[in-house]
């Protein structure tokens, strides 16, 4: 029901925006208000995540250890999983961020008639996760080229390469089907497993199915729907110089395409998909675990008074005697009140 709540919910957006701009004509307002709004409330929503988080107190080192960390000369230290130094950090983060080292070293859980309990490799989810994110930066780098005039190199030498097996007219795009093949994995992969699915909520298909939907619709403009990929890019074009222009070829597919990628703006800053931002000021990675090395003190402890137990057997000594238990001191060596 979970998955169908979310399925639902992109399918509303897609009405809303069919009956909008294609029954209504509601053109500009899809077409310009709609992608601005969403824009600005991606920009300042992220921003403002980033800089609560940042201002979050973090007065302990508490990175997650996955190695030997730094102890005697002759024992060796994993550099990268249990860093000391900066540079360890900075390795970690890049190896985090770019190739998902702590997915690809996460293993699963099964349990077998005995009871006996197995852990096995879970690169499967691993390959797809990469292959999404890479497929989704690639496809965001190479839609560049409609917001840019003249078009860099860059950007036309990845829509080269992302076009290289050139199959069909227009040319297939390998990210067009990399992404939906991996959409699908994790998303069947949530479905399909009982644990995973017991655990997902409606926030956790949303999103996956919203990308979807994402994906099909541009999918259908480039393969399917005739679409001015000249009026396109006039209308994109007058967006990034906020002189926006509606041209009359513009068809209804497009405004679908557009509004579901505004909710995407929209949505990200407050989901989980500000793990994108998140993971840069994680204390769990980009900590150095030097704790052995340098002591670090809570700048925000509260001063309170204290009571030690050298005062506190000094107030109760006798009566600690009396009762049998042990002292520090003995009775007689207990500092004599001054008289006045």
């Amino acid at each position: 029901m979970k998955a169908i709540y979310s399925l639902f919910l992109v399918f509303a957006l897609v009405l809303i925006a069919l009956i909008g701009a294609g029954g209504l004509g509601l053109h500009y307002f899809f077409g310009v208000i709609v992608p601005y709004v969403a824009v600005l409330f991606f920009v300042v929503g992220f921003i403002l995540r980033v800089v609560r988080w940042g201002k979050s107190p973090v007065p302990f080192r508490i990175p997650t250890t996955a190695g030997q960390e730094f102890s005697l000369p002759w024992i060796k230290q994993n550099k990268i999983d249990n860093p000391s130094t900066t540079l360890g950090v900075v390795l970690r983060m890049f190896f985090e961020v770019v190739l998902f080292r702590s997915l690809f070293r996460n293993t699963k859980v099964e349990l077998y008639d005995g009871p006996k309990l197995a852990y096995a490799s879970s690169k499967w989810l691993w390959l797809f996760a990469l292959l999404f994110h890479y497929s989704f930066l690639t496809i965001f780098v190479r839609h560049m080229r409609f917001f840019t005039e003249p078009v860099p190199a860059l950007f036309q030498w990845i829509d080269k390469v992302d076009g290289l097996l050139q199959i069909g007219a227009p040319t297939l795009y390998m990210t067009d089907v990399v992404i939906l093949v991996a959409l699908m994995y994790l998303l069947l992969r949530r479905i399909c497993v009982a644990k995973i699915r017991y655990i997902s909520l409606p926030a956790d298909y949303f999103p996956l199915f919203l990308i979807l939907g994402i994906a099909v619709s541009g999918i259908m403009m480039r393969y399917f729907v005739k679409t001015d990929v000249v009026a396109i890019k006039e209308l994109t074009m007058g967006l990034v110089t906020f002189h926006p222009t509606i041209p009359e070829s513009v068809g209804t597919i497009f405004y679908i395409h557009v509004f579901l990628v505004s909710t995407l703006l929209i949505y990200f800053p407050i989901s989980k998909l500000m793990h994108m931002g998140g993971v840069f000021l994680s204390p769990t990675r980009n900590l150095a675990n030097n704790s052995r090395m340098k002591r670090h003190i809570n700048p925000w402890n509260y001063p309170v008074k204290v009571h030690t137990y050298e005062a506190y057997e000094d107030e109760f000594r006798e009566k600690m005697v009396e009762a049998g238990l042990p002292v520090e001191k003995p009775l007689e060596e207990q500092p004599s009140e001054s008289k006045e």
